[in-house]
C-alpha cells in the first residue's frame, strides 16, 4: 500500500467536492487528514476535530466513495451530533445519526460505500426524530466510527469491516434511496484558529497546520491511538455553527448550492420551533380579525369608518383512539390546546376516533370552558382518518381549523377538504395534505 498514493485520493476527492458541492468542500476542509491505525480505525472516524483514516479502507473506495466519506465525517460535525446525544444510548444514537447524514448526501446524488445505511423512511427526519424509530439495540453498524463521545469504545482489534445488514431499516443503497434531514448550525471567521489550538495540545503528530490540507496533514505517520473526546462539547458546537453559515454563504453566493441543500440550511439557520410553537402559529392564522364596514352608534356620527373587529375560531380537534398514542400524551396535548384556545378565542370540538367515531362524542368548549381528556373516550380498533372529515360534511361545520392527533397511520380521505388541517404526528407516516407537524 503506498500511503501517498492514498494522501493524493484524498486531497483529489477533496478537491473535487469543493469544486462540485463548495457547502460539504468548505465544511471537510476544517477536518484535518490523519492516518490512523488499522487496530482501532476500521474504515473512518472524527472526533470533530480531525478526519481519521484506515489507509486500507480508503484505497478499495471509488474516488465517489472517498468524497462521500469526507463529507459523512464533515456533516456529524456540522451538525454537531457529538454536543447532542444527552441521555440517550451511545449506539442507537450513533445510529440514529448515520442515517440522518446519509439521508442528505443521498439526496445530493452522492454515491455511498455499500456498508452505509440508508433508509428512504427517514427522509426529512432529524437524528432525534430517527432515534425512537430505531430497536433499543439496533442490529446495524455505523459507517464510521465517532470518537467525540465520553462514552466512546475502542472496537476489538479482531473486528472487520462493518456489513451492511438485511434488517429493513438498514440497507444497502441499491434497495432504498432517501432525502434530507433538519438540524441547525452557523460559522464565524475566527472559529476555526481556536479549534486549531485545540487540536495541537497534546497531539503530537497531530498538530497539523490546516494550510497544509492540500498536500496531506498526515505526511505519512499514523495516529496509533484513538484520540481522547473534546473536553468542551459546547465550544466545539458553537465553531461547527459558525463554519456552517460560512459555508452555506459561500456555496450560495457561488450559485453552488442546490436546492435540497438550501432548504436545508435555511432550517438550520432559522431557530426550530418545537411542536408547539407550530400549532400555535396555525391557530394564530386561523383567528380571523378584520375590518368591519358596519354602521356605528349614532352617538359617533352618521360616517361608516373600517374598525377592527374579533370573531371567534372555530376549531375541530380529533384524536386518534387506535392506541398509537397513550392517555398522558392525549391529555398533553389537549392541555397545550386549551392554553392557546383563550390566545385566539377559540371554540373547540373534540371527537376521537380509530376505525369509527366514538359514540360518546363530540365534546363542545366553549371560550370558558375548561379541555381535559373526556371519561367517555373509547376505541383500540384500527385506523380510520375517513369518519371524522365525513362527520364534519354531514354536521356542516366548515371549521377554520382541524388538529388530528395521530401517527398517520390508517387510510386518509381520497381528496383534501377546503378548510385547513393540522396533522400532529408521533412517529415517522407521511400525511397527503395538510401541514404535518413532528410530535417526536
Amino acid at each position: 500500500m503506498d500511503i501517498n498514493a492514498i494522501e493524493t485520493k484524498l486531497a483529489a476527492a477533496r478537491t473535487r467536492l469543493i469544486l462540485d458541492k463548495p457547502f460539504l468542500g468548505s465544511l471537510v476542509m476544517h477536518l484535518p487528514l490523519k492516518a490512523a491505525d488499522p487496530k482501532w480505525c476500521k474504515t473512518t472516524a472524527t472526533d470533530a476535530r480531525a478526519f481519521y483514516y484506515n489507509p486500507n479502507y480508503i484505497a478499495r473506495l471509488t474516488l465517489e466513495q472517498t468524497q462521500f466519506v469526507l463529507a459523512h465525517e464533515a456533516m456529524h460535525c456540522a451538525l454537531s451530533h457529538f454536543a447532542r446525544r444527552n441521555h440517550r444510548q451511545k449506539h442507537r444514537w450513533d445510529v440514529a445519526c448515520d442515517y440522518a447524514v446519509n439521508m442528505i448526501l443521498d439526496e445530493e446524488r452522492m454515491p455511498p460505500p455499500d456498508e452505509a445505511l440508508m433508509n428512504a423512511s427517514y427522509r426529512g427526519l432529524t437524528a432525534e426524530e430517527i432515534y425512537p424509530l430505531l430497536h433499543e439495540d439496533p442490529p446495524e453498524e455505523t459507517l464510521d466510527q465517532h470518537l467525540f463521545d465520553q462514552e466512546n469504545d475502542t472496537p476489538p482489534e479482531s473486528e472487520g469491516q462493518p456489513e451492511a445488514r438485511d434488517t429493513g431499516e438498514g440497507e444497502p443503497r441499491d434497495s432504498q434511496s432517501g432525502e434530507t434531514e433538519g438540524e441547525q448550525d452557523a460559522e464565524s471567521s475566527g472559529g476555526n484558529q481556536g479549534q486549531d489550538k485545540n487540536d495541537r495540545q497534546g497531539k503530537g503528530s497531530q498538530a497539523q497546520p490546516q494550510d497544509s490540507q492540500a498536500s496531506g496533514e498526515a505526511q505519512g505517520e499514523v495516529q496509533e491511538q484513538p484520540p481522547q473526546p473534546p473536553m468542551d462539547p459546547e465550544k466545539l458546537s458553537e465553531q461547527w455553527k459558525s463554519r456552517l453559515a460560512a459555508a452555506a454563504q459561500a456555496a450560495r453566493q457561488a450559485g453552488k448550492l442546490s436546492q435540497s441543500l438550501m432548504r436545508f440550511v435555511d432550517n438550520l439557520l432559522a431557530p426550530q420551533l418545537p411542536w408547539r410553537a407550530l400549532l400555535a402559529r396555525y391557530m394564530m392564522n386561523a383567528a380571523r380579525d378584520d375590518y368591519s364596514f358596519q354602521r356605528t352608534s349614532r352617538r359617533e356620527g352618521e360616517a361608516l369608518m373600517p374598525r377592527l373587529y374579533s370573531q371567534s375560531v372555530r376549531v375541530v380537534v380529533a384524536v386518534d383512539t387506535s392506541g398509537s398514542l397513550t392517555d398522558e400524551e392525549l391529555h398533553e396535548l389537549l392541555t397545550e390546546v386549551d392554553a392557546l384556545k383563550g390566545q385566539v378565542r377559540a371554540e373547540i370540538t373534540l371527537h376521537a376516533c380509530d376505525d369509527k367515531l366514538c359514540p360518546n362524542g363530540p365534546w363542545r368548549y366553549e371560550l370558558w370552558d375548561e379541555i381535559t381528556l373526556p371519561e367517555g373516550v373509547s376505541g383500540g380498533g384500527g385506523t380510520d382518518f375517513r369518519p371524522v372529515f365525513e362527520w364534519i360534511d354531514k354536521e356542516r361545520l366548515s371549521p377554520d381549523l382541524l388538529v388530528y392527533f395521530t401517527d398517520a397511520e390508517g387510510e386518509f380521505p381520497a381528496q383534501a377538504p377546503h378548510y385547513p388541517v393540522v396533522w400532529l404526528v408521533k412517529g415517522k407516516a407521511p400525511v397527503p395534505f395538510g401541514v404535518r407537524i413532528q410530535l417526536n
